[in-house]
């Protein structure tokens, strides 16, 4: 791995990169009237790619070393992925190491973030919910924490992945798991104001537009995608939804083989409004870091005003739920 310093200076002359491996993503389409802002003025996100497994302290272990890495190269917020906290065998497995927001391992991810004076994007915790004793299911809940540890926001995943795809194991996430009952509205971080989503919410443009509508200027997508989905669309789905929000949308996902049943994707990667993949991971885990740059945001709005010229006299208004 680079040093400190050489990492310093390539996050500096670079607003995208790749740590481990050092694949360093340089080069950005912006139309050339759009300048950036200085580096050292924006702010440095990191996204954790990881392959979790049934082990929650194994997992807690990976996690907690790539948010320590981001915190001592400068980052003010992590993102992690999906099921970070675990993947399971199968739903009964999934509901047994569930635990409720106030248990151990959000209390350790509490301690993480006020130890490292960073946020955390906590992509999607199997969380039981008050309804635990009722329904004995969960939700899959996006959990953001702030550099005091303390929990700012959760959004419980809406659209769960029931799915079967020829070639990859089925999903049936409704066996286990609670549609959240709302969206929830952008977050103002150090980094910008943040719109919290869950994996395959991604499909859904509806929900994107609708937090840009209500301010938002990243989407995240923390994911699992599987092996036969995520080459053929997970990138494509990124940017579309990058494109069409002109927002930034951060992505930490899953990568690798889980266990016997399961593998994921990853490339986890960062998109700017303009549709550039800024940072990327490849294969395994590790993080990728880019800088966001929120005037350059305004730059690509004032130039393509798409949020101007939309007719929702004709296909009605996004947003409104959440205002």
């Amino acid at each position: 791995m680079l040093g400190f310093i050489n990492n310093q200076l390539l996050s500096f002359l670079c607003p995208g990169l790749r740590i481990r491996g050092l694949s360093v993503l340089c080069a950005q389409t912006r139309p050339r009237a759009m300048a950036s802002s200085s580096s050292w003025e924006l702010p440095l996100v990191a996204v954790c790619q990881v392959t979790s497994t049934p082990d929650k302290q194994q997992n807690f272990k990976t996690c907690a070393e790539l948010v320590q890495e981001a915190a001592r190269l400068g980052a003010c917020l992590a993102f992690l992925p999906e099921a970070f906290d675990f993947i399971a065998h199968d739903p009964a497995e999934t509901l047994r190491l569930s635990e409720p927001l106030g248990g151990n391992l959000l209390e350790n991810y509490a301690q993480l973030a006020r130890e490292c004076g960073l946020w955390l994007s906590l992509g999607g915790f199997h969380e039981r919910g008050q309804d635990w004793e009722q329904t004995q299911k969960i939700y899959n809940c996006h959990v953001l924490l702030n550099s005091k540890g303390s929990v700012v926001a959760t959004y419980r995943k809406t659209h769960l992945c029931d799915v079967e795809i020829p070639g990859q194991e089925p999903m049936r996430e409704s066996n286990s798991t609670i549609p959240g009952p709302s969206f929830e509205s952008p977050v103002s971080t150090p980094a910008g104001k943040i719109g919290l989503a869950i994996c395959y919410d991604i499909r859904f443009p509806e929900l994107s537009l609708a937090l840009a509508q209500a301010g938002a200027e990243i989407l995240t997508y923390p994911s699992a995608f599987g092996p036969i989905t995520g080459p053929a669309h997970w990138e494509v789905l990124l940017r579309a939804r990058a494109i069409e929000t002109q927002c930034y949308v951060v992505a930490a996902a899953q990568c690798g083989r889980h266990h016997a049943k399961r593998a994921s994707h990853g490339h986890s990667m960062v998109v700017d409004p303009w549709g550039t993949v800024v940072a990327r991971c490849s294969e395994g885990p590790g993080l990728c870091l880019a800088r966001i740059d929120l005037k350059y945001l305004r730059q690509v709005r004032q130039l393509l005003p798409v949020f101007q010229h939309r007719r929702p006299d004709l296909y009605g208004k996004l947003g409104h739920p959440l205002s």
